[in-house]
This record gives C-alpha cells, structure tokens and sequence, in this order.
C-alpha cells in the first residue's frame, strides 16, 4: 500500500455533476483497511496481589511480555478450579470455571521458560495428589483382585455342584461376580497433558472425573485436532470440553461417558500457527476459534536486558504455595463447589453485556464479523472473574460471593482479550468484508472509474464472492468510511421502471496512481 506521504498534495477534484458542494476540493488520505489494531498490555494489575507479582516478576526475569506470563496464570488458576468449581451468575445460567488461552509469540521469546515457572506447582501438586492417592489405589486393586478370584472359585465349585446345591452355589457365584465387577480401581491423579490426541484426552478425562488440562508451550495440539493422524479433523472432545455438555463415546473398542468435561487449554504458538489455524477448515464454522481467549503481545526481542533481576524467593513461594493449595482443597470436590455473584458484581457484568451486544450486529457492528467469538465474552468473563475470586480467597471461595471489584477487573481482562481476539482474527483472515474491500478496490484500479455505479461494479466482480447486490453494500460501506470512494446523492427521475444504481465518486491515487 502507498506511504501517507504519496496521499499528500492531492489536486482538487471536479463535480462531475456541476455541484461545487457534492464534494470536498481535496480528497483526505484513506485509512488503511489493514492497518496494525491497538493492542493493550495485559493487565497485569487486576490480579489478586500475590499472582501479580509474581507475573510481573517472571516477566522481568525471563524478558518477555508480561501478556504471556499473565495468560498462561489464567490457564494455571483453570487447571487447579476447573471442573470442580463453577459460577452461578444468574437464573439457570451457570459457567464452568476452565478456560482456553492461546499466546502468539515469534521464536527466542523464551516461552517454555515461562511455561515452566507458571505451572511448576502444578505438576508438584500433581505428585502430591498421586502420593495420597497410592495407599488407596494399592487397596482398591487388591479387593478388586480377591474379589475376583473369590467369584471365579464360586464360579468353578457351582459348575461342579450336584443337584440341590449346585443353583445354591451359582446364585452364591453369581452374587460374587456382581461383587467384583461394581468395584473398580481409582485412576492414578492427572492434572495435566501435553499435546495429546483426542482419543488421549477423552480416556483422561472419563478416568479423571472429567476435567484434564492441556498446556504446551507450542501449537502441535491444533494440527492433532485438525487431523495429523486421523486424517480428519476430530473436535468433539474439545468443543464439549469447553461447554461443560456431556460427552458419550461409544465405539467397539471403549464406551466412556463424561456427564461434566472441564478441560483447560493453555498454549503459546507461533504466529503462523494462527494464519494456519484460519484456513483449518470446519475450525470457525464449528466454533472452536470462539472458545479461545487470544493474546498478541510485541515481543521483546531486540529490546531484552541481559542481567535481569531474578523472581524474589518469596514471591516464588506465595504462588507455589497458593497454587498448590487451590489445587489441593478442591480436587476432592465431585459436585462442583458453586461460586455466587454479589447483585452489584451481577450489575457490572449486566451493564458490559448490554454494551457488547450492539456490537455484535452483522452490519456495522464492532465485533460483528467475530461475533462467534464475541457471543461467548460474557460468559469467558464471568469465568474469569470465579478465578480470580477463588485466586484471592483460595478452596472456601464458595463461602464468599464475587464482588463487584472482582467483576470489574474480569470485564477488563474482558476488553483486553477482545482487542486481541480483533487482531488474532485479522490475521486468520476472519473479516470477510474487509477481505472483499480488497476485491472492490482492485477492481476500481484496474478500471480507473472516476465515477462507478453499484450496478457497474457487479458486472466486474465475482460473483462467488458477491452473489447479490446486497451482499457488496457493507463492503462499498466500510471503503466509504476509509475514504476510498464517496456516495452521491441519487436522483430519481419519477419515470416508472428500475431506480438508478447509487453512484461513487472514486478516490484519485485509484483511477490515477501517477496523481
């Protein structure tokens, strides 16, 4: 696209209808329809005191964006509540408390080394759980086993029984399989998974009460959904896993049923991830890309200090403590511990969605071409609000009502995430009225009108991509808000028949580029 500079200087542009006041003398530089969003830093000051610090730290130490730090906190908080907590914001409205997170960072922006301090305490609480859970499992396998052996003695004596004993003995026999087939041995406590098939996550998560995380520090789980090794892209687990809505899979080799999936996703990729992402097809239409919370911070590299102040031992200590504990007190939970919203944390939520839902709309709405994803914020805030709550007040949350200060340093996370998401999905080429604005201006170059009709542009552009005239009013809308082309009053002759096309003067640098 031209530099501003060439825009500069533009020679006065003529009424081609002898009306001096249709048009402005000079045309204005056009905004570019790709320009670069504004894209805040995270903010890292809405977390509770202790997991601040230690964001802001570990980004200091490591030289990195605090947006992956934060991010990847978020995810952590997820895996330690997910699955068994949930928030009630309203009526029958309840949202579980797990979360997908995604980073886009370039390579050398050292993100496994964040990984790696962010969900330490993770896998640490994970070995603890899997510690007090071997006394247990060790029991459960040897009842199972003398259970077993007790009925298949039953079995043998009742086969060789004669008369009045032997349906004595099988009735004693069978009662004894019943026995030995309703026990069963607790899996061994998983918190956490790599970048597993879906086939993987789904078996992890039957066998632990239906919430599993998956937290990599690289993008391959998107091309296991899309397909690596099946062939096809397989979703299922990953779009219920997100709802909360039951999963059954029944095939001739497993029957696994999940009446609650929570599963945690937190990743950080490489921007071409995303770009490769958007063109997975069936990704978008089915909604997977609306259940991440996408974060596009500018990465340091080029600006990193070489001696870096390490994170404090004591703030180090304070997450790993807390993190642990969150995890620990609730991992007994089979019924979901409920976190309830104050009427003031309610309102504030309240008050945000009525501000997003005129954004939503179709035509001229902000969020209007994301609004899969947009459809989902005030949901993904009300979650993160429970995490934050639960964050401040630790496994008793459920004691203690979200407050209206909680609410709000969600909704900002909130408008965080949404400036975001708007770049993450430019560059997943999910706005297709700007992607056809390209089409329009090609079209307006390669014909120099300094003037063209709708109906005159239809007859040039495909229509694939624009079936019906109606389908090139937004586009022809979003280039006269960029100052591409200007509409002209339509003048009707009062005759019967067609009314005349609408009619656009074209911006000069178009129909000229030497002007």
């Amino acid at each position: 696209m031209d530099s501003p500079d060439l825009w500069a200087g533009l020679p006065t542009l003529e009424d081609p209808h002898g009306e001096d006041d249709t048009a402005p003398d000079v045309w204005e530089d056009p905004i570019p329809l790709t320009g670069r969003r504004e894209r805040p830093p995270f903010p890292a000051h809405v977390l509770p005191t202790w997991l601040g610090e230690f964001v802001a730290a570990v980004a200091e130490e490591t030289q990195t964006p605090v947006d992956l730090a934060g991010s990847v906190a978020l995810a952590v908080l997820a895996t330690a509540a997910g699955g068994r907590s949930v928030v009630h914001v309203r009526g029958n409205w309840r949202e579980p408390t797990n979360l997908y997170t995604v980073v886009a960072l370039p390579p050398a922006n050292r993100k496994s080394a964040v990984f790696a301090l962010l969900t330490n305490p993770l896998y640490e609480a994970e070995k603890q759980l899997k510690t007090a859970m071997q006394p247990v499992i060790v029991e459960a396998e040897l009842t199972a086993r003398l259970a077993k052996e007790a009925a298949d003695k039953a079995a043998a004596k009742a086969a060789s029984a004669d008369g009045d004993k032997r349906d004595e003995m099988v009735a004693t026999a069978v009662g004894l399989a019943q026995t030995a087939d309703t026990l069963t041995v607790p899996a061994e406590p998983v918190l956490l998974a790599d970048d597993s098939t879906p086939e993987t996550v789904t078996s992890l998560m039957s066998e632990q009460g239906g919430r599993l995380s998956v937290m990599s520090a690289e993008g391959g789980i998107f091309d296991i959904i899309a397909g690596r090794y099946s062939g096809a892209p397989n979703m299922e687990v990953f779009l219920k896993g997100h709802a909360g809505d039951r999963l059954r899979v029944n095939r001739q080799t497993r029957r696994e049923y999940i009446d609650a999936p929570a599963l945690t996703i937190g990743l950080a990729v490489q921007p071409d991830v995303l770009r490769d992402i958007g063109k997975v097809k069936g990704f978008e239409g089915r909604g997977l890309l609306a259940r991440f919370l996408y974060s596009l911070p500018v990465s340091t590299v080029g600006d990193r200090e070489i001696i870096t102040d390490p994170v404090p031992e004591e703030t180090a200590a304070a997450y790993t403590a807390r993190v642990i504990d969150l995890t620990l007190s609730l991992a007994e939970w089979t019924d979901p511990a409920v976190i309830q919203l104050t009427p003031e944390a309610d309102a504030a939520l309240i008050t945000y969605q009525k501000r997003i839902e005129p954004q939503l709309k179709a035509r001229g709405g902000k969020l209007g071409h994301i609004s899969n994803w947009a459809g989902k914020l005030a949901g993904a805030t009300a979650r993160m609000a429970a995490l934050l709550h639960l964050a401040e007040h630790g496994g008793n949350g459920y004691a203690h009502p979200v407050t209206e200060d909680t609410m709000r340093a969600a909704i900002e996370l909130g408008e965080y995430y949404t400036a975001h998401a708007l770049a993450a999905f430019d560059v997943m080429g999910a706005d297709n009225t700007t992607a056809r604005a390209q089409s329009v201006l090609e079209a307006l170059r390669t014909h120099r009108w300094t003037e063209v009709s709708k109906r005159d542009l239809m007859v040039k552009l495909s229509r694939s991509e624009f079936p019906t005239a109606a389908d090139l009013d937004p586009t022809l809308t979003l280039l006269e808000d960029h100052g591409y082309v200007r509409a002209q009053p339509t003048v009707r002759t009062g005759g019967r028949g067609r009314p005349p096309s609408p009619r656009y003067l074209v911006h000069p640098r178009l129909t000229d580029p030497t002007t």
